[in-house]
């Protein structure tokens, strides 16, 4: 067999999809943020404008983490030494999971090495742990959950997205006796909506089921103290686990639960993925620490957020465009065709000095196509008049949106 052959085939099949990726290099620009310089593949560069960055908040260049990561680094050099069990484990893994549970008013916490090994480790433990246990799992959770629920080995069962009359109607098909487990999100980042999640609390009291949220587009942004939209609600006390990450509203990297001291226990002590992974570096630990307390006190980034995505979306409203209306900081604008959207992409990056992705199949359904695009804190009024406009004369001059109408 050829396998190189066969290999370059499959990349033909996604090409002629219109689903072959294309990474863009990128140098973000320190104290700069939205800004970036782009490396084009002919090697010229020129400065564009992130739109479709996770950094909501800019967190990731504030001078307070800045500050942070350079003091740990200066003490305890660039490297954890190995893993958590070996002698990964420092004074900064502690301190940031003492402000994590504190944050969530929890009794412990856990950090990994990313949002997805955090989901994929913490679900795949509480599955195996609870015998003959059912994931009852919201259509639309992110791949890292469903990863982890694929490796419990146990049964699972799919409800449609957002829609706790079909999760009552499933949880009341289970044994009462069988364990079970409501897997959800707070902010589903491609719709940009959020889950019920009172209603969906009060079927787990019901049917007597944990509830594990996660809450990664929702920690930094929502609440008083940055806990997330269950701490906007009111309802940090009704859920069992949550789980979040540094690498979205924080600017850092790494994932993190939190919850009872014996559920973060047993999966601190039977995740392979945390168990076998090299730790974070202090670094990194400390940027992560500093951004968590200083959005504990500082409402000042939320709030330049908020206004920031309200101007965005009346714009795009008194345009017309067909954004997805959901209540959450992320607005996905559909294009509807892979092609297309690639192409209004290249036409934002060419023409205007703006760097938005596209979102294909199979991140999105097909026909669903989008650009999914933030207005972040970073983001001056001027940036996101001049995003609207640019947008709007596209999809009324040049027809470039028009798939979907």
């Amino acid at each position: 067999m050829n396998y190189t052959a066969h290999f370059q085939s499959c990349l033909d099949d996604i090409k002629k999809e219109g689903r072959y990726r294309v990474f863009a290099t990128l140098e973000r620009l320190a104290g700069r943020f939205p800004r970036a310089i782009y490396h084009a593949p002919d090697g010229s560069k020129k400065e564009v404008t992130i739109w479709c960055s996770n950094d909501y908040l800019g967190m990731g260049q504030h001078p307070k983490v800045l500050a942070a990561a350079h003091e740990a680094l200066d003490n305890s050099g660039a490297g954890a030494g190995g893993t958590r069990n070996i002698s990964g484990t420092t004074r900064y893994h502690v301190e940031l999971e003492e402000s994590l549970a504190d944050l969530h008013q929890k009794e412990s916490a856990l950090v990994f090495s990313s949002g997805y090994v955090a989901n994929e480790g913490a679900l795949s433990v509480l599955g195996k742990l609870l015998p003959n246990c059912v994931i009852l799992s919201d259509s639309l959770n992110h791949a890292s959950m469903i990863h982890g629920i694929k490796d419990s080995k146990q049964e699972k069962l799919i409800y449609r997205h957002n829609d706790v009359e079909h999760l009552e109607e499933l949880l009341k098909s289970i044994d009462p006796k069988r364990p079970r487990i409501i897997a959800f999100e707070s902010v589903y980042s491609m719709e940009g909506d959020m889950a019920p999640i009172k209603e969906i609390c009060e079927l787990a009291q019901k049917y007597s089921a944990l509830t594990y949220l996660d809450e990664v587009h929702g920690v930094g942004l929502y609440g008083p103290r940055g806990g997330g939209v269950a701490e906007e609600r009111g309802l940090l006390d009704r859920v069992d686990i949550i789980e979040g990450t540094f690498g979205k509203a924080y600017g850092c990297m790494g994932g993190f639960i939190t919850g009872k001291s014996a559920i973060v226990d047993a999966v601190r002590s039977f995740a392979a993925s945390f168990i076998f992974t090299t730790s974070l570096p202090p670094s990194v630990l400390a940027a992560a620490k500093a951004s968590v307390e200083h959005l504990k006190v500082s409402d000042i980034e939320r709030q330049k957020m908020r206004r920031n995505v309200a101007l965005f979306k009346q714009r795009l409203e008194q345009a017309d465009l067909p954004y997805m209306r959901g209540e959450s900081h992320i607005v996905p604008l559909v294009v509807g065709e892979p092609n297309c959207c690639r192409e209004v992409s290249d036409i934002l990056m060419r023409d205007y000095d703006i760097y938005v992705q596209p979102i294909n199949y199979p991140t999105v359904p097909k026909g669903t196509e989008r650009l999914r695009m933030t207005a972040s804190a970073a983001h001056s009024v001027e940036d996101v008049e001049h995003m609207a406009d640019v947008l709007q004369n596209l999809w009324e001059t040049h027809h470039q949106l028009r798939a979907v109408a």
